[in-house]
């Protein structure tokens, strides 16, 4: 015979010595067949009830932190970034566009131009350079707003350059500094030239703001589903344990139950007011300062053309086209009413503090209309001299010193509108930082409460399990 054991009485044979035993089930499986033996007792099943709703208020407690924290990231970044990069790029158009308005006046003058013109317009330069610098620092996420920061510093110089030599030739009594200003205000306002991308630059800003509203506003459904649905297991748990026990509370369980309420009640209330600040921030803030930004634009660009019309000297007719348009998309095309963009800007205003500066400034406008069709008369009747003085003050051709100006008029329009950004700025600001603040302590609160919740109802069930030993 062979080296195996022999076969015992009955014929039966046994395995070698070290092999498993057929008849013995894995480790595994007898684990997995006392869990579902243990199931199927009361103890088992409270067990399985206790860490399912620990689970289900943690995963509560953590989802709300996490999309509550996205949103109040997002609120933040329209304070701290979106809206500030918004409000950089405007006041680069507008320092530019005052820029090109402000040489073109003091061309009228003739000769060396009065000081108080070259430190408007180097003060203009000066600041849409720093702001183009803080943009560039600031836009680093961007490769769209980088591409028009660097078309700007690019062009820049070539239009300062420009216009350095129309002043030069300008001072000299030469014709052809009227050609370099014209040509410089060309580099300006052509396809790809400076105002457009600024303006550009200031569209791409503006979607950014818009996109970070969308975000902190996004209503929080996975939470508040999440929520409903560890409330509602933690009031089932309780309805259970009554009918097994009737005893009408588990003080465990209804604390769990209890913190739950709390931060679901809390992640409504704390969300709804938040989006009712932001909606109120864009609406009568960023909303009401995009419209306001757009009339201060239309204004210098109206003041630009003016001047230029009489710079052109006689060949004007485009600029004078060019400030019709703008008059009518700043406050519509009756020159005594209101319509245009001053319009929405007093459709936004919410109080007298903002729509006072505004009303003034439709005011201005429609005055500065009507001196602009007398100077227009004048400049047509051959009577340059007044035209000139009608714009930029002085004296007419019959010696006498005009007082009223377009010029006064286009000061008076961008103060007021200046004040009424200002306004909208505070209005901005003071309800998007409520906004953000109703979420601010949320995230910290759910998670500690969550913690709570998961302990009460352990301690629960834990209280439940202690009878039966």
């Amino acid at each position: 015979m062979g080296a195996g054991r022999p076969a015992p009485r009955g014929g039966v044979p046994q395995p070698p010595p070290g092999a498993p035993d057929p008849g013995r089930r894995r480790a595994w499986v007898e684990s997995a067949a006392r869990m579902r033996a243990a199931a199927t007792t009361e103890p088992g099943r409270l067990r399985i009830i206790g860490a399912g709703l620990a689970l289900l208020v943690v995963a509560f407690g953590a989802v709300t932190a996490w999309q509550v924290t996205d949103r109040s990231t997002a609120a933040d970044n329209v304070v701290k970034h979106s809206a500030p990069l918004s409000a950089t790029a405007a006041e680069i158009y507008r320092s530019l566009a005052d820029a090109d308005a402000t040489v073109t006046g003091g061309f009228l003058v003739g000769g060396q131009q009065p000081k108080k013109v070259s430190d408007r317009y180097e003060g203009d330069i000066s600041n849409a350079s720093k702001l183009i610098a803080q943009a560039a620092a600031n836009s680093q996420g961007s490769p769209q707003a980088r591409a028009q920061i660097a078309l700007l510093n690019e062009q820049l110089p070539k239009y300062v350059e420009l216009v350095t030599a129309a002043q030069t030739n300008n001072r000299q009594g030469l014709p052809v500094g009227g050609a370099y200003l014209r040509y410089a205000n060309s580099q300006m306002r052509k396809p790809g030239g400076l105002l457009l991308a600024a303006d550009k630059l200031y569209e791409i800003e503006t979607g950014r703001l818009g996109s970070d509203y969308s975000d902190a506003k996004a209503l929080p459904y996975v939470s508040w589903a999440v929520g409903a649905v560890a409330l509602g297991a933690l009031l089932w748990a309780q309805r259970r344990h009554y009918r097994r026990t009737n005893r009408v509370f588990n003080q465990g369980m209804l604390a769990a139950s209890a913190a739950s309420a709390v931060v679901l009640l809390w992640l409504v209330a704390g969300h709804t007011v938040a989006r009712s600040q932001l909606e109120h921030s864009y609406q009568h803030g960023a909303r009401s300062m995009q419209v306001l930004n757009n009339a201060r634009i239309s204004v210098l660009q109206a003041r630009g053309d003016e001047n230029l019309t009489l710079v052109a000297r006689g060949s004007g007719d485009n600029y004078e086209t060019n400030f019709a348009n703008g008059m009518t998309t700043l406050a519509g095309a009756d020159p005594k009413g209101v319509g245009g963009v001053l319009a929405q800007a007093l459709q936004l205003a919410d109080n007298s503090a903002g729509s006072d500066p505004v009303n003034a400034a439709v005011k201005s406008v429609q005055t500065w209309r009507t001196r602009h069709t007398a100077e227009r008369r004048s400049d047509k009747d051959g009577d340059y001299t007044t035209a000139v003085a009608q714009v930029i003050g002085g004296k007419d051709s019959s010696g006498k010193t005009v007082e009223q100006t377009t010029g006064s008029c286009f000061d008076a329009v961008d103060a007021s509108l200046q004040k009424a950004v200002d306004q909208e700025q505070k209005e901005f600001k003071s309800a998007a930082d409520s906004g953000r603040g109703a979420l601010a302590l949320l995230p910290y609160g759910a998670a500690l409460l969550a913690v709570f919740a998961a302990a009460g109802a352990v301690l629960g069930i834990g209280r439940r399990l202690s009878e039966y030993r």
